[in-house]
């Protein structure tokens, strides 16, 4: 049982950075994989990066090389580092966690509320 909170998002304008953290609690273990996912009006939800227990990455290829996942596993949290935004990143952006290995697909256990991240032109 995991329950995932998710903060940071905004209105912020093309270009700029935002910081999204996602929070666990409950029976966390080191060894979960963690994700972050987004959803956008009328469009189904879709992958955005994700991070392993031993610390490895993968991205989407849209967010490739301006979005960051990384993890602190003492703080129980999730962090997505966006910078260089742009209009079509607006999403309801959600993290996501599941044992043990890292999945793009939305097969994942725990998820967050969302936190809504728009971005202006």
């Amino acid at each position: 049982q995991v329950q995932l909170v998710e903060s940071g998002g905004g209105l912020v304008q093309a270009g700029d950075s935002l910081r999204l953290s996602c929070a666990a609690s409950g029976r966390i273990f080191t060894t979960y994989a963690a994700a972050w996912f987004r959803q956008a009006p009328g469009k189904e939800r879709e992958f955005v990066a994700a991070i392993s227990w031993t610390g490895s990455e993968a991205y989407a290829d849209s967010v490739k090389g301006r979005l960051t996942i990384s993890r602190d596993n003492a703080k129980n949290t999730v962090y997505l580092q966006m910078n260089s935004l742009k209009p079509e990143d607006t999403a309801v952006y959600y993290c996501a966690a599941r044992k043990y290995t890292v999945v793009f697909t939305t097969q994942y256990d725990y998820w967050g509320q969302g936190t809504q991240v728009t971005v202006s032109s």
